[in-house]
């Protein structure tokens, strides 16, 4: 009999198993028993499963049916892989058993839950067999069979695994087709050239039925073992379960929710779609990766290239099933072994994030009705009166002449060219929106955008071969189709016409999932398995057409059923070419709708959130998810989008926002202006000083992000990131910290002047003042006035700060202060990295300062590593040191005494150095 069961025991001498390095061993002959086993805690399941079910029976009199055959009673409840996944259906026994699966009804769960699946697989379902695997240069090549058909059309009976042992840390497994070609995704990946000497895994399989199991060497954790259910590999379904070595897994967006996912019967789906950020529903973008905290503090992550639509069905087991209807099943696995390196691993396949100028990490600040470019300069202007940092002034679609792209109203925007002017002659820029849905409905030769792209046949296409038309903000539009190389060309010559009149700095593409205000199309999506598959996934409206275009749509590269979700990656990969053919500087552009990959070409706002509390909580685990998909430049609309904001709100949520890595205020049609200059003096200038912070960590900022570039670092990251071992830090996703140095504890709740946060072991210090926390790794109150935002250092970092201005341009020329958080040891570390903050590939080009900086035995050193002339228009004007024990008795400046202060709660300031950052120097107190 095959089985299906968690592995929770190692295998007993004699199962039939390849182990990675092991000679082939012949495939089996009939039905041959399993390897996997249950240690005594699968027994006790089992067994109270088997009561609980028999319990139920009596004190329903029978209204679970009649009893299900013996092998069904053995699968726990947890244990339950869903054979039966549809949605809007009714599960009968009748449906159920003509899979061949098990029928058991439990008591329904709460309302808006899921719960235990009523049909699920035996342990005998029929699966694939593994019948070859010979070993290649880089790893192994098999054939697996399936003999029994399942219950989706068009099984695939003969299948090839493709294993390559791609680095020590990276495993590369990929099911296709063994006979005919499929669709895979588009996406640039390294190709191994020799295989793994040292890998820090184990790879073993079941041969019949085909599994794999893969364990961690050093602890024996198994990550992934695949027989705990059946593998399917349909034309249009396509699924592989796995049980899971721990209940601590994250990722898999773009969704709303805790950063923590629940596995209590928990299904996350994948499908691109505009709508308001709600709990439950498939959001913007699609990311099939998970990052998964073992226990001791170690993690893997496990990332599924695959663009089709999909939904990752998790459960208590623990355990997890990939369902998608198209393309193939490629996986990478990524062994760190910790969380950071795990990211990084992962941003080696799929690409790491471009370097951001650094103007786009200053304050951005827009709304949907501002009226005209007049009002618009009037909040540009109230701002610089107030003095209030501000790098960046957007316009959503009201500057368009009826919603079109690539014009601006002659009337009430007549003066937006002289706005961009006066924004760069304050060292300032300007964004703007674009959509990619173009009107199709102006008279020839009225538009140019439309009737250049027809003629040259750059738009989706209905099966009939004519341009798909939808509705979007002008009315009847066309898509862009941003799969042909064709199309960047055209984008680019739309973008350069208009930019002859408004020389805009950057960009934000907006409703690129695509979204279309109809079903499909103006004559809806024509019958057949594209736009009606044999299986949807819980997308939300039940359908892949809801509020976007025909999955049967056609594409230069496929069609949209295969390419939909890689919409927004493929405009942004057009969009940034374009930026830097026009500008010839780093370009900025933020996108909605994203897929793996994206950080090369663009950061992501959260979407179109509403000034509520808990919209500002849910930001915080939105931000981390993004960076741990390989896009840093992640923000929230501050504030909040729709609906009214209060005073209290909005002040809240600029400090919080502060610490956005891509920070924006934004505001919809229709509500009561939100910007900072319209509080009370109070609020405003709470929200200009929490700013003024903001500008003062720049290159701290800066060096992180330049960090991300070159190595696929994290910006904004979770506690557990740096405290892996601490299973306090497991769940928390109401605080933060920018790299491994700064903990932000914002407050997220009304009518409050303290907030409970957890402090990690070890010191900290106030960012303000210096005064040193010493945790035992605890929940701590700290006060929180509204005027405050609570900021704590790490011991043992080194935090360049700048004296900030109003721009990061003025900010740029103003003198650097280094603050140093001592150890316990007396010890610390930091870095700086410096270019001119916006030209191309200046770290590729050696066109930067890099310098690190260090303390040990009460000296402080500077390191210039690299060096270019923009460091010697700089210089460093303060050191302060927190935590020195003792008051020094003298100061020496590369042994030159200086004059310095010393605090009470231990902080030594040293002021007027006037040290080029060009050059090295030491300092020490004795």
């Amino acid at each position: 009999m095959k089985s299906y069961q968690k592995l929770t025991t190692p295998q007993p001498a004699g199962c039939q198993v390849e182990e990675e390095g092991a000679a082939p061993m012949p495939p089996a002959r009939g039905r041959m028993a399993p390897c996997w086993v249950g240690s005594g805690l699968l027994v006790a399941a089992v067994l109270l499963s088997t009561i609980t079910v028999w319990v139920l029976r009596q004190v329903s009199g029978g209204w679970l049916g009649p009893s299900p055959p013996p092998k069904c009673l053995l699968v726990p409840e947890s244990h339950r892989f869903d054979c039966y996944p549809e949605r809007r259906v009714v599960v009968t026994q009748e449906l159920c058993e003509s899979r061949g699966c098990c029928f058991i009804q439990t008591p329904p769960p709460a309302e808006g839950k899921q719960g235990v699946p009523w049909c699920f697989y035996p342990p005998d379902f029929p699966s694939y067999t593994l019948e070859s695997l010979n070993q290649t240069a880089l790893g192994m090549v098999g054939l697996l069979v399936r003999r029994e058909k399942a219950y989706y059309p068009r099984d695939i009976e003969m299948l090839r695994l493709d294993v390559e042992f791609e680095t020590d840390t990276r495993l590369h497994i990929k099911v296709t087709d063994a006979a005919n070609p499929r669709y895979e995704v588009p996406l640039d990946v390294p190709r191994a050239t020799k295989r793994a000497e040292n890998p820090i895994y184990s790879l073993n399989f079941s041969w019949d039925p085909f599994g794999v199991l893969l364990r961690r060497t050093a602890t024996g954790t198994v990550l992934l073992n695949t027989t705990v259910a059946p593998l399917i590999f349909a034309d249009q379904f396509l699924q592989i379960s796995t049980s899971l070595p721990s209940r601590f897994l994250y990722g898999l967006g773009e969704h709303r929710g805790s950063l923590l996912h629940s596995l209590d019967w928990n299904t996350l789906t994948l499908w691109a779609r505009d709508v308001s950020p709600t709990e439950s529903f498939n959001l913007y973008g699609a990311h099939p990766f998970y990052l998964l905290m073992e226990e001791g503090g170690d993690a893997h992550g496990v990332f599924l290239l695959n663009s089709n639509a999909m939904e990752v069905a998790l459960q208590p087991a623990p355990g997890l099933t990939w369902r998608t209807i198209g393309g193939v099943l490629d996986f990478y696995i990524f062994l760190g072994p910790d969380p950071n390196m795990v990211i990084q691993q992962y941003q080696q396949v799929i690409g790491f994030p471009a370097m951001p100028p650094l103007w786009a990490l200053g304050f951005h600040l827009c709304r949907w009705g501002y009226g005209s470019s007049n009002g618009t300069w009037q909040t540009v202007r109230a701002m610089r009166n107030y003095q209030i940092p501000q790098d960046a002034q957007w316009n959503d679609i009201d500057y368009m002449d009826g919603y079109r792209d690539f014009t601006f109203d002659s009337q009430k925007f007549a003066s937006l060219p002289s706005l961009v002017e006066d924004l760069h002659k304050h060292g300032q820029r300007y964004v703007m929106i674009l959509d990619p849905g173009i009107s199709s409905t102006n008279p020839h030769g009225s538009y140019w955008p439309f009737d250049e792209g027809l003629r040259r046949g750059l738009f989706l296409n209905t099966t009939q071969g004519q341009p798909l038309i939808g509705q979007v903000w002008p009315g009847y539009t066309a898509f862009a189709d941003f799969s042909n190389p064709d199309t960047h060309q055209w984008w680019l010559e739309n973008l350069q016409h208009f930019h002859a009149h408004v020389p805009f700095d950057g960009l934000w593409i907006d409703m690129n999932e695509p979204s279309n205000f109809m079903d499909g199309s103006e004559d809806g999506c024509p019958p057949g398995d594209l736009d009606s598959p044999p299986y949807t996934p819980a997308v939300l409206g039940d359908s892949l057409s809801s509020k976007t275009v025909c999955a049967s749509a056609k594409q230069k590269a496929s069609v949209h059923y295969n390419l939909h979700n890689l919409y927004g990656l493929m405009e942004a990969k057009a969009t940034a070419s374009a930026l830097i053919q026009i500008r010839g500087k780093r370009p900025f552009i933020i996108s909605r709708s994203t897929f793996p990959s994206q950080g090369r070409y663009s950061g992501h706002w959260l979407g179109d959130n509403r000034s509520q509390w808990k919209d500002m909580y849910y930001s915080i685990p939105g931000l981390l998810s993004f960076s741990l998909f390989g896009i840093p430049l992640v923000g929230a609309d501050i504030c909040g989008f729709s609906g009214s904001t209060s005073e209290e709100l909005c002040t809240r949520w600029m400090q919080l926002g502060a610490f956005y890595p891509f920070a924006r205020n934004h505001n919809t049609l229709n509500e009561k202006d939100q910007d900072p200059t319209v509080f009370s003096p109070a609020a405003r200038t709470a929200m200009k000083d929490v700013l003024l912070t903001r500008y003062s960590l720049l290159p701290f900022l800066y060096t992180l992000f330049h960090h991300a570039h070159v190595q696929g670092d994290t910006v904004a990251r979770p506690l557990f990131f740096e405290f892996p071992q601490d299973v306090a830090t497991l769940g928390l996703d109401r605080q933060f910290l920018w790299g491994r140095s700064l903990l932000v504890t914002p407050v997220l709740e009304p009518g409050v002047d303290s907030v409970i946060g957890y402090v990690p072991l070890g010191t900290w210090y106030d960012f303000y003042t210096g005064s040193s926390v010493n945790s035992s790794g605890e929940m701590l109150k700290m006060p929180a006035p509204l005027e405050h935002l609570n900021l704590h250092v790490q011991e043992g970092s080194i935090l360049p700060t700048q004296k900030p201005g109003t721009t990061s341009k003025a900010t740029r020329g103003n003198p650097l202060r280094l603050i140093v958080a001592l150890s316990s040891s007396a010890t610390a570390w930091g870095d700086l990295f410096w270019d001119d903050g916006e030209s191309l590939d200046t770290f590729e080009r050696g066109s930067y300062s890099y310098l690190v900086f260090n303390v040990t035995q009460n000296i402080f050193t500077s390191t210039v590593l690299h060096a270019s002339t923009e460091a010697t228009n700089v210089t460093i004007g303060t050191l302060s040191i927190f935590g020195v024990q003792k008051p020094p008795s003298k100061v020496l400046l590369n042994g030159q005494e200086k004059p310095f202060s010393y605090l009470d709660n231990q902080v030594l300031t040293v002021s007027d150095l006037n040290v080029s950052l060009s050059k090295g120097f030491s300092l020490q107190w004795l």
